[in-house]
């Protein structure tokens, strides 16, 4: 018998060493290093080559047809549009979100309208019973009589569920509730996701039925369990949303079949989760008369176009350090922004306390916004309203210029489709002019 030699490997990363720590050198996970014993044989042992099965020999790439593997819509169409035109078959899908943001009623509503369609669909949860899910679908009108439900938290009988039925979807929620008595831990631990997760990977692949897997994140909002996951599967998405609004929005972290910068927009309602197609109007004030401080600008949420309002309010402040208050923007942009005004635009902001937010909870992340940021702090400084058929987008730098951003000419279409008549940018070039140009 050959001496054992002991090896310890992270179960997140494959970071291997030659003792054991509590924590990984490499993803800084706690917990994850474990004790793999091998012997002096098996360390030697080599893979033999084997030849390829009858069918599954190497081809040209030119004599191979991708028919077989065109996207197939599943009736609603922002799911689609962030999908890339719909599910891939044979495609493992991994759909992420906080708990109670809505994964769950939007993929029953999703399973619904596939089997409208007369395809078969199986929902597996093992978070909720059969009658629970029934209760749901009632709410949300998702009953249908080619989707079949089963709760279970066995891998094994899931994976028998999936013969017998012979579905072509294949929906599991949640990927942590499920678990192989082959592995040794318990369900949600990073062995047993990484085992379940690859086994109906191999299901979707060994059957071509398109596999989605609901996943948890965690506090920082990424998803739970081994980062192997993310790395498994063909396709991440991430629901957000706030739960004080009724807003969500679908976006693709991982696309191998499509782009990862397109943006699905959903509305929570008492019937579930319906589509926004159109969601123009959504991050806009309805005031009769211009209120200074306000400002819209059109943000790009992948190749789509929506128009956003900024507000700011500028008040004399009570104490000696002022208040700087943002929501929807990124804080430090808007420190960087009052300082160029302050010191390239001669604006006295440094004894005011400034709140900037956007309207309808929308998040800017893109520098494009900087200019409406900006119009917006000027406007309530002076009091004066901009006028309502007004839009600003571009980029201020440290100089106090007006840079372009990318999509413009998309921005500017859509701005004009939606009245705006007069439109700042980038061609403004100076702060000074981009003000002239707002009419204050």
């Amino acid at each position: 018998m050959a001496k054992t030699s002991g090896a310890y490997t992270c179960t997140e990363c494959g970071w291997q060493t030659s003792k054991w720590v509590g924590r990984c050198g490499e993803c800084q996970q706690w917990g994850t290093v474990v004790e793999q014993a091998r012997t002096g044989a098996s360390l030697a042992r080599t893979t033999r080559a084997a030849a390829p099965a009858a069918g599954r020999e190497a081809r040209p790439i030119t004599e191979l047809s991708g028919d077989s593997v065109r996207h197939h819509q599943t009736g609603i169409g922002e799911l689609d549009r962030v999908l890339g035109g719909g599910v891939v078959p044979g495609a493992a899908i991994l759909f992420s979100g906080e708990p109670g943001v809505g994964k769950s009623t939007l993929l029953l509503d999703a399973a619904a309208r596939a089997a409208q369609t007369g395809a078969r669909v199986l929902y597996a949860s093992g978070e909720e019973s059969t009658g629970q899910i029934r209760m749901r679908a009632e709410r949300t009108g998702a009953l249908h009589d080619t989707l079949y439900l089963a709760s279970e938290t066995d891998l094994a009988t899931v994976l028998g569920h999936i013969e017998a039925v012979d579905p072509e979807l294949v929906i599991v929620d949640s990927v942590q509730t499920l678990a192989s008595d082959q592995i040794d831990g318990g369900a949600g631990g990073p062995a047993q996701v990484r085992e379940v997760a690859a086994a109906l990977i191999r299901a979707a692949k060994g059957r071509g039925t398109p596999v989605i897997l609901v996943g948890h994140v965690t506090k920082d909002g990424s998803v739970a369990g081994p980062r192997l996951l993310e790395h498994l599967v063909d396709v991440v998405c991430h629901f957000e949303g706030d739960r004080q609004t009724s807003l969500r929005f679908l976006r693709t972290l991982k696309n191998r079949y499509g782009p990862t910068d397109e943006v699905g927009c959903f509305e929570m309602t008492d019937r579930g989760i319906s589509e926004v197609p159109d969601p123009s109007g959504l991050f806009l004030s309805r005031t009769a008369s211009p209120v200074s401080g306000t400002c819209a600008t059109v943000a790009m949420e992948g190749r789509r176009a929506l128009p956003v309002e900024v507000q700011a309010l500028v008040a004399k402040s009570a104490t000696p350090n002022p208040r700087r208050v943002t929501g929807g923007v990124d804080p430090s942009r808007v420190a960087m922004i009052l300082a160029v005004l302050e010191r390239r635009f001669g604006a006295r902001l440094h004894d005011q306390d400034v709140y900037v937010s956007t309207v309808g909870g929308v998040k800017l992340a893109e520098p494009a916004a900087d200019l409406a940021i900006a119009l917006a702090v000027l406007s309530a400084l002076a009091d004066r309203p901009l006028p309502h058929d007004l839009a600003a987008f571009g980029e201020i730098s440290l100089a106090g210029e007006i840079r372009p951003v990318s999509g413009g000419a998309q921005r500017s279409t859509e701005a004009a489709r939606l009245g705006y008549v007069r439109v700042v940018d980038s061609s403004a070039q100076t702060l000074d002019r981009a003000r002239s140009e707002a009419g204050f």
